[in-house]
């Protein structure tokens, strides 16, 4: 008898909300999290807008002196981990750690620490570089802080895939555990990119959005006056577990997931296949190993950029796949109130499509005004709706041609 895998946890650090109830309501009422940067000096920036977290504090997580030795990013990470993990109410006295793992997503790594590093080098010279900078900066140290907080011994693996890296992250811990590899894996993605070096290289490929004077109008998914996306920052962690193990120490359950598949467009660095071809086959994938038809999907959390090509070759690639139904499905892109997370967006997204399984409610694609020509699906525009979710699809695409895609159904 095959295996299956459900959602027993949640957890989210983002500009919305450091909780799972906060970040849930923010999106249902169409919130922006973007805001004018106040991390660090933008006056020499083309950007000086992000969906930044404000306010947050790692000692309400973990020990002071411990989140010294680690990055923004994984710091992220562990805390929307521990969270998602009280969330599921696994006791770590009695689970068998050695059948639980980490996989987590992570695009960037420490670029912070990497910045802060290299002007004490140019500085101060190089035998003032702190010896936890390479700890500090390595794009794995996130997933192996994770399991040393708790004790974690199964699979421990970093999935960078750029901004696909949450959602493989997702979908090889789904099938992880369908080989029996663990019972329990912490999944999801974090990243903390919002760093003047960040923001200067992707402005310097246009692929932001100059909207400075209007924060909370400036990613506008699908919108026919988009002009880029806007830099975010955070962490989603979704406990997945072994049906079995779940329903033995009476879990609740959010979804199930049941469908996982991935592509590379093998085309370009940075720009998508111009036909979305590798981006429909991951979404063909997945709806094939969830062994369901299009036309069954409720509900897609779009990978929604808001920048011009990914937009309407989404909606291309969405087109392909669906057909004529393409135009029945409810479509969604959070990222116009989260920003873009880069690797972590995979993760927050997928306890998005997990809350709206839940909740049977779908957030809108806020600053939706206008449509452009060639994005013309449904797409939820600016007022969340209710409407039961049997099944959720996710989409992420990454520089490099990565696609991935995930899908969970509601749990019966």
């Amino acid at each position: 008898m095959k295996k299956r895998v459900v959602v027993t946890g949640l957890g989210v650090i983002t500009s919305l909300g450091k909780d799972v109830e906060l970040f849930w309501n923010s999106l249902i009422e169409g919130k922006s999290g973007i805001d004018v940067i106040e991390r660090f000096d933008t006056s020499e920036l083309g950007i000086k807008i992000a969906a930044e977290i404000k306010d947050f504090q790692p000692e309400n997580y973990f020990d002071k002196k411990e989140a010294r030795r680690m990055d923004r990013n994984t710091q992220y990470g562990l805390a929307a981990a521990l969270m998602a993990l009280k969330d599921a109410n696994i006791d770590l006295e009695k689970i068998n750690k050695d059948r639980l793992g980490v996989i987590l997503g992570c695009g960037v790594g420490g670029i912070e620490t990497f910045e802060d590093q290299m002007s004490v080098l140019i500085e101060k010279g190089p035998k003032r570089v702190s010896p936890f900078f390479i700890p500090m900066m390595i794009a794995n140290m996130a997933a192996g802080q994770i399991a040393m907080s708790i004790g974690a011994r199964a699979i421990n693996e970093t999935v960078v895939t750029a901004c696909a890296s949450g959602t493989n992250a997702i979908g090889d811990a789904y099938n992880a555990i369908l080989r029996g590899e663990a019972d329990v894996i912490i999944t999801g993605g974090t990243e903390a990119s919002i760093t003047p070096l960040a923001i200067s290289g992707f402005s310097s490929m246009k692929a932001l959005s100059t909207n400075n004077e209007n924060p909370k109008k400036a990613s506008r998914p699908f919108d026919k006056n988009r002009d880029g996306f806007v830099m975010g920052e955070g962490s989603g962690i979704l406990i997945l577990e072994e049906l079995e193990h779940a329903l033995k120490r009476n879990a609740k359950i959010y979804a199930e997931v049941v469908g996982y598949g991935t592509s590379c467009d093998a085309y370009h660095m940075t720009a998508p296949d111009p036909e979305g071809s590798g981006a429909a086959l991951a979404m063909k994938k997945a709806i094939e190993d969830a062994k369901i038809l299009p036309e069954d999907v409720d509900y897609i959390n779009a990978h929604g950029t808001s920048t011009g090509l990914n937009d309407k070759l989404e909606t291309k690639a969405i087109k392909a796949v669906f057909k004529e139904n393409a135009y029945n499905v409810a479509i969604s892109s959070t990222k116009s109130m989260t920003g873009h997370l880069l690797g972590a967006a995979g993760g927050v997204e997928g306890v998005v499509i997990a809350l709206a399984i839940k909740n049977n409610i779908i957030p809108p694609t806020i600053n939706l005004e206008e449509n452009d020509e060639e994005c013309d699906l449904y797409y939820v525009p600016n007022k969340a709706v209710e409407k039961v979710v049997n099944y959720a699809m996710s989409n992420s695409f990454g520089f490099g041609g990565h696609n991935a895609v995930i899908l969970m159904k509601k749990y019966e």
